[in-house]
């Protein structure tokens, strides 16, 4: 009711507000026990990846993950490797990372990072003199990919449709026996540029871009859409999505490419002088 200029609340409108802050404040406490409850409860994340690189990655955070969800196991299932999309529907999976399109519109996909995919050879490979590597350059070589041949996406879906399949082939389940073969100088490989890092900063390896724009890809998690909102599977998504692996990786220039750019700019800067005194003796004899 309105008295003078203000509107007040009748009786009834101050009973009526009392209730519904009492309900609102009834609400909130129901929220927060069923997100504490989501926390508490047990369970597994069947999780897998679609490249085995990403292995790698996940161990460090598990241990965040279990500080938050004590009560939840994830569980990694290499097996689903190459088949995430199937085990998801099937139900399988939780969850899957993945960097091939995903089109299924019972599958909720969330982007988490972009890496690039480099060469890598031993130090004394002829690509370590190179500033980046030509598809044509790989037909000469014996490449490492993980099994199976017919599921290497590299060999699939860049090297074979471009007409530059490698001389040899050989598939090697580990990261570390595929680094270890190309540090021998038996063959090159081509992985994530984050994975092989240490040993790149080390100069144990070389890694060179494929091709000079490079070969670049972006990484989703995957779950189906009934899950996308479950509390321990999106605390887990976001925590890979805020601690992705840097795709970054410093490509060292080889002796000559950066004497090529050392004279390139000392040309330069000579052009650059010589103009500006031109312009000083020009304006001086006016």
């Amino acid at each position: 009711m309105r008295v003078g200029k203000r509107l007040v609340l009748t009786p009834a409108g101050e009973r009526l507000l009392v209730s519904a802050r009492d309900v609102l404040d009834r609400l909130q406490r129901t929220e927060d026990d069923i997100r504490q409850l989501g926390q508490q409860r047990g369970g597994v994340i069947r999780l897998s990846t679609e490249c085995y690189t990403c292995y790698h990655w996940l161990p460090p955070l598990l241990k965040a993950f279990r500080r938050d969800f004590p009560r939840v196991d994830v569980s990694i299932d290499i097996e689903a490797t190459h088949h995430p999309i199937e085990r998801l529907l099937a139900g399988k999976l939780e969850l899957a990372i993945m960097n091939s399109p995903v089109s299924d519109r019972r599958l909720a996909v969330r982007p988490l990072f972009d890496d690039e995919m480099v060469v890598i050879a031993s130090p004394s490979h002829r690509f370590a003199r190179r500033t980046h590597v030509k598809l044509s350059d790989i037909r000469d070589e014996t490449m490492f990919i993980y099994p199976p041949r017919e599921e290497s996406l590299v060999l699939q879906n860049v090297l074979l449709p471009a007409g530059a399949a490698p001389a040899r082939v050989e598939a090697v389940q580990l990261t570390e026996a595929i680094t270890e073969l190309v540090k021998a100088g038996l063959g090159i490989a081509i992985l994530a540029g984050w994975a092989v890092r240490p040993l790149v900063e080390s100069k144990a390896l070389v890694a060179r871009p494929l091709t000079a724009r490079g070969l670049q890809r972006r990484w989703s998690a995957v779950m189906p859409k009934d899950l996308a909102k479950v509390d321990d599977i999106s605390a887990f998504v976001d925590l890979m999505a805020k601690n992705a692996p840097s795709a970054g990786l410093p490509l060292p220039c080889p002796p000559e490419a950066a004497t090529r750019r050392r004279r390139k700019r000392d040309r330069q800067s000579a052009h650059n002088a010589a103009s500006r005194s031109i312009r000083v003796a020009r304006r001086a004899g006016t």
